[in-house]
């Protein structure tokens, strides 16, 4: 791709476009393997979930840019070898402008057109102090204007239910988002949620601000106890004191545990639904069955 003109990429469906249909699309998040055995597995859940037919799928960016290559790579793959509609994460973290555009050619080169833009976390501590690459960029925002300047991509950006961790409160937070979207996002993405209600105070507030861009919720069930600290961490809010304690009172119980996230995930993507969200994007952790049930869940209760 040549860096001075914008590259024209094939006809692939533009995610932004698919989102603000009136019917709410369904979508999976992948993460790039990190050994032989995560790679088997992450094809293996991919072939089982082709079977679904989602309106597009993601690959996430490790921390720290250290996936680069192998996220841009199963990006290429899903998009060449499969049905799938694939939709690459691009960070900024510990990467020059030159190397950003370098990835951005090649996805391009792939006929990559939708693609989530997100800071991403420091390697190591995703909460730890972020360190803006020398030649790099500081900011999402600045992303989202790279590669508008760079192609005709679909641009994602990622949006806090709870807010930002590094947001110092709720209104800074809907600044940032809203300016992320006004740089040149079609549509955003949200972390990880496990509660209706904090969804739909984003969208209310995002929406009293003047900003219309569609917010997918991202959802992810809880299955065993040591996800709902993970989740805490990579949320950056607190687990649901209510749903903590539902979950507590069967800790002995991994049958249970899990039966009730999958239930809990399910109830929760049906009222977002009610609620007309635009779609709902799985969170998968390269496995199926999870998300398989939930989506026999509420494929159960659309009317015949």
């Amino acid at each position: 791709m040549s860096l001075g003109l914008p590259s024209r990429l094939p006809t692939s469906p533009a995610i932004g476009e698919l989102i603000r249909r009136p019917d709410p699309t369904f979508s999976f998040e992948f993460m790039p393997p990190k050994t032989r055995e995560g790679e088997q597995l992450l094809w293996q859940t991919i072939r089982e979930l082709e079977t679904l037919r989602p309106d597009f799928v993601s690959i996430t960016y490790g921390a720290g840019g250290s996936t680069r290559d192998t996220t841009v790579a199963v990006t290429e793959r899903i998009a060449t070898e499969t049905t799938l509609l694939p939709m690459a994460h691009f960070t900024a973290v510990n990467h020059s402008v030159a190397e950003l555009r370098n990835v951005i050619g090649r996805l391009a080169g792939a006929g990559i057109r939708n693609v989530l833009a997100v800071r991403g976390d420091p390697p190591g501590d995703p909460l730890g102090e972020w360190v803006r690459h020398p030649e790099g960029v500081l900011y999402a925002e600045d992303l989202v204007r790279l590669l508008r300047e760079s192609g005709d991509f679909s641009v994602g950006v990622a949006a806090f239910p709870y807010k930002h961790p590094r947001s110092p409160d709720i209104e800074t937070d809907t600044r940032n988002f809203i300016r992320k979207c006004r740089a040149g996002a079609d549509f955003a993405i949200t972390q990880m949620f496990f509660e209706a209600d904090e969804y739909l105070r984003l969208r209310d507030r995002v929406a009293a601000a003047g900003c219309d861009t569609p917010i997918v919720p991202g959802v992810m069930p809880v299955l065993r106890m040591a996800t709902i600290a993970r989740a805490a961490q990579l949320s950056g809010a607190p687990f649901p004191p209510a749903l903590l304690a539902r979950f507590e009172r069967i800790a002995d119980d991994a049958a249970a545990v899990r039966a009730l996230g999958i239930d809990l995930c399910s109830e929760m993507c049906q009222r977002l639904l009610d609620e007309g969200v635009p779609g709902i994007h799985f969170i998968t952790m390269n496995r199926s069955t999870a998300t398989r049930e939930v989506w026999q869940h509420l494929a159960a209760n659309v009317p015949a």
